[in-house]
């Protein structure tokens, strides 16, 4: 006897073998059982979860020899037939490949004839959102009434592009993607029956790259068991699926926490020696910061024993230090198609988290985690003075804002004289004074300017405006939609450059404003819209283009025509 592949070996055959779909099954049965069921079902989801599974349960539902019931027997011809894809009263139609209009006027023709051998004439088509509109025009009809033999059962991977009014004449169901643990534990019932050895971590890593479809998964599984010569090795499957180990992953992470880039491209060197997918690596570190962050912030949240090494990275690393690592791995796993190539993108995100970590000593997570502060450096140029450090706003830069994450100090037996803060060594003592705006306030343009601002502190300064000043702090406005880009560590960076080129100690306040800010990425916008409107205006008034437009009936394209840049 041939091979069937597990996929197709393993199709469920009644409800109650469905993984994942309860909510589904539950509805269905219950229409089965009470005989109040709908003519049209529409069911939505990912590839892989069931839709077209579920319609063929359905289907045999309706026309079982046995009768109709919630529970088919499996036994009988239409039940077999059915299962085989044989049963001619169930028409699977595939609408990527009939998409038109004279496919659906034949079903429409032919579901006026009574059923040959069931009850019903079960109708089902996969991928209904390719059809055509006049294909969908032409069903509508039908599909509101149809005569009492038909079922129409629909099955899309994207609802989103089918008609409302299609949608309005179905029972919708919605299925869902699922989770790794009923994957894994679907694999290992199928590998129990097929008498095949398995590690748990090596079902681990085929549950986790199926991506909530257990067809591709049982897929996966398939491949796994012929790259393994008939056993399952989690050594053989992150092979097979260019994954590494989560110690790997750990070790980057490692490296990050010791600011030590010649460790963080050694490991990025080990990663890239097992050639994987540099994307599925990021989401491997994704989701151990996720956990990092767990640890640091739920009490109540205990990882299991491969967990242990976490607890001493959430021991190290600073809470909001783990959310720009996450920001980063994330942003930069939509980045890699755009890398010259994906190890050059990998690495272009490892250094980029280690350029964005905090100054030294700013490492420190919140709370009783840590019971002691860090040694105390011989020179500390970017220390803020004492009057800066009590209070408890944000400000100055991340070397500021380290001495609230730690224990309290012990208390002095007897209080320091008030001081005026005296500026860091940095910042210098006669600045060139700032022009004022029509405002009244400092040109938040110069300042930008003056202060080098670029790259992501850049775009969060270019969507700012200064709103006013109070003592040292300085209101900044921002669009709503832009308020993501006030964080730390930029807001902090941002301080110290700004501090550094006014020459005196300044903090940031942002606040959301609605409507025209005249930012500098406005009046950046507003200086391309009238370079581009005077390119325009000087191609229509040239005598050449005039006499190719009168003699030979030519037109300018707007779109075609760009400002000459300064230099070119």
């Amino acid at each position: 006897m041939s091979y069937q592949v597990l996929a197709r070996k393993w199709r469920p055959r009644k409800f109650a073998e469905l993984v994942g779909q309860e909510h589904v099954v539950r509805a269905l049965t219950n229409a089965l059982d009470s005989g109040r069921m709908h003519h049209a079902y529409l069911f939505t989801g990912t590839r892989g979860v069931g839709k077209t599974t579920i319609a063929r349960i359905f289907a045999k539902s309706l026309n079982c020899e046995r009768g109709e019931s919630a529970d088919p027997c499996g036994e009988c011809a239409v039940c077999t037939a059915v299962d085989a894809g044989r049963f001619v009263d169930l028409l699977e139609i595939d609408a990527a490949s009939n998409t038109g209009v004279d496919d659906v006027r034949e079903v429409i023709e032919n579901a006026q004839y009574a059923p040959s051998r069931g009850r019903f004439k079960v109708y089902l088509v996969d991928e209904v959102h390719m059809l055509s509109k006049p294909a969908f025009n032409a069903l509508l009809k039908t599909l509101e009434e149809p005569p009492p033999h038909v079922k129409f059962l629909l099955a899309t991977t994207d609802p989103q592009k089918l008609p409302v009014t299609v949608l309005s004449r179905c029972l919708k169901f919605n299925l869902k993607r699922l989770l790794p643990e009923q994957i894994s534990g679907q694999m290992k019932h199928i590998l129990g029956a097929e008498a095949i050895d398995y590690d748990d971590e090596a079902i681990a890593e085929l549950a986790h790259g199926a991506d909530g479809s257990l067809r591709d998964g049982l897929s996966l599984l398939d491949q796994a068991i012929a790259y393994g010569g008939g056993v399952l090795r989690a050594g053989d499957v992150r092979a097979m699926l260019g994954s590494v180990e989560r110690g790997q992953v750990l070790g980057v992470l490692e490296a990050l926490a010791n600011g030590d880039g010649e460790a963080l491209m050694a490991e990025a060197d080990r990663i890239a020696s097992f050639s994987p997918d540099f994307g599925g690596v990021l989401d491997d570190l994704a989701t151990v910061l996720h956990r990092v962050q767990l640890l640091q912030l739920v009490p109540g949240y205990r990882a299991d024993d491969s967990d242990a090494a976490l607890a001493g990275l959430a021991e190290r690393l600073a809470p909001e230090d783990v959310q720009l690592y996450y920001q980063i791995a994330t942003n930069g796993r939509r980045e890699l198609p755009m890398a010259p190539d994906a190890r050059i993108g990998f690495e272009m995100v490892l250094l980029r988290m280690h350029a964005f970590r905090p100054a030294e000593g700013s490492h420190a997570p919140p709370g009783p985690r840590s019971s002691q502060a860090p040694a105390p450096a011989p020179a500390a140029p970017r220390q803020a003075p004492p009057q800066a450090q009590a209070g408890p706003q944000r400000g100055g830069s991340p070397a500021q804002a380290a001495p609230t994450r730690v224990a309290p100090p012990a208390p002095s037996p007897a209080p320091a004289p008030a001081s005026p803060p005296a500026p860091a060594p940095s910042i210098p003592s006669t600045p060139r004074p700032i022009a004022t705006g029509a405002n009244g306030l400092p040109d938040w343009h110069e300042i930008v300017e003056r202060a080098h601002l670029r790259g992501p502190i850049g775009q969060l300064a270019q969507n700012c405006t200064l709103r006013g000043v109070d003592g040292e702090a300085m209101v900044m406005a921002l669009q709503p939609q832009h308020m993501h880009l006030a964080v730390e560590p930029l807001t902090s960076q941002m301080e110290e450059k700004v501090s550094n080129a006014l020459g005196r100690r300044v903090r940031f306040r942002f606040v959301a404003e609605g409507g025209a800010l005249n930012t500098p990425a406005d009046r950046r916008a507003q200086a391309a819209s009238d370079a581009q409107a005077n390119a325009e205006a000087s191609m229509e008034t040239d005598p050449l283009v005039q006499a190719l437009k009168r003699d030979f009936g030519a037109r300018v394209i707007p779109q075609s025509i760009k400002p000459v840049e300064r230099g070119t």
